[in-house]
């Protein structure tokens, strides 16, 4: 079965930095594109970064770009999310999210909070 597990989630201040990990397995990692979404609360859940399975292109939210980096590890099957000069804003829940034809597979999610 496909599984993600994030990690890296915790609690950050305003301006710092912090690493989420996810870690995937149950299917072939380097032969998909993966994303990063993250829900405040109250809020619906929002695409934040995605990388694609091949190459080196990237997708960022206008509200992360320049702050934020995706990265893929095929060899350790990890995606990461590189975040950086972290806002308030930043606060939510982060999923890491592989899609596979007409299926959406999501981990439990990490927490992050930023404060000032």
């Amino acid at each position: 079965q496909v599984q993600l597990v994030e990690s890296g989630g915790g609690l950050a201040e305003v301006g710092g930095s912090l690493i989420l990990a996810c870690s995937a397995s149950g299917f072939v990692f380097a032969n998909y594109g993966m994303s990063w979404f993250r829900q405040a609360p109250g809020k619906e859940r929002e695409l934040v970064a995605t990388t694609t399975n091949v190459g080196n292109s990237v997708y960022y939210a206008t509200s992360v770009k320049g702050r934020f980096t995706i990265s893929k590890d095929n060899t350790n099957k990890t995606l990461y999310l590189d975040m950086t000069s972290l806002k308030s804003e930043d606060t939510a829940v982060y999923y890491c999210n592989v899609q596979m034809g007409t299926s959406a597979y999501w981990g439990q999610g990490t927490q992050v909070t930023v404060s000032a």
